[in-house]
């Protein structure tokens, strides 16, 4: 995706007057957010609020599921990604998503992680020196290398749902993305893989800017720098995770972290 500076935005992704439809519901209402570079941010709320919708907008998979209309602004990386002149696919190299459940390929877990790479470069670009050197280099990010790294030819899908997981995060980053997405991540592990998965996720977040779904109000609080409450397609608060748990201004929000509804 082409940016139109080459200075660092002051904010990753903004979103001016966003609203969505899925035909003739509307499922974003008058969005207007920040988020900024170097944290990681949480969209929490209710089931069926529109965090996942929100979170589709910034790369803009919404679109491939029909019947969907929107207006407003979202500006990722200081461009406005509904400009006619957005490559999606250079959009979606810029801006990662993880989600719900793992999704390795039925291939080898090198080849996993070159997916990505593979799809988006020229046939040649890169010899096998570097791919090597791609997928030790994801795999140490992901802190899977010292575990796999004499397994490389095993099929990924024989990992656990932890390492699945893993891979997939690791899947993204030699397309160097700047965003990424995560869409309930932790959902399918046990306590111990959400733990490893959070320790993961905090990271990364000096080279990446992090927004997190999560239905779970401690991993909200243990793993995000700041917090946006939606209820019903609308942004109801946006602040630090300190004081969105400790001193929300919204009676809303405080019925839902105190777990009181939703």
């Amino acid at each position: 995706m082409e940016k139109t500076t080459t200075t660092t935005p002051t904010y990753s992704i903004q979103t001016r007057g966003l609203n969505l439809w899925y035909g003739e519901f509307q499922a974003l209402k008058d969005v207007s957010i920040r988020i900024k570079p170097g944290l990681i941010t949480a969209l929490i709320g209710p089931s069926g609020c529109g965090k996942t919708t929100l979170l589709r907008c910034f790369n803009r998979i919404n679109e491939r599921y029909g019947n969907v209309t929107t207006t407003g602004e979202v500006t990722v990386l200081g461009k406005n990604i509904y400009d006619a002149d957005v490559s999606l696919s250079e959009l979606r190299k810029s801006i990662g998503m993880v989600f719900q459940r793992p999704n390795p390929l039925p291939i080898s877990i090198y080849e996993n992680v070159l997916f990505g790479t593979r799809i988006h470069t020229p046939r040649g670009a890169f010899n096998r020196r570097q791919a090597d050197e791609l997928v030790e280099s994801a795999l140490r990010d992901v802190q899977l290398w010292d575990e796999l790294k004499d397994h490389l030819r095993q099929k990924a899908t024989r990992l656990t749902l932890e390492q699945q997981q893993k891979l997939c995060i690791a899947r993204l980053l030699p397309l160097k993305p700047r965003v990424i997405l995560m869409d309930e991540p932790c959902s399918a592990l046990d306590a111990e893989g959400i733990e490893r998965i959070e320790e993961l996720i905090d990271g990364l977040r000096e080279k990446y800017t992090i927004v997190i779904v999560t239905h779970n109000m401690g991993q909200a609080r243990r793993a995000s720098h700041e917090c946006i409450f939606m209820l019903m397609g609308r942004i109801v608060e946006h602040c630090s995770t300190l004081d969105m748990f400790l001193k929300p201004k919204h009676p809303d929000t405080e019925m839902y972290v105190r777990g009181r509804y939703g």
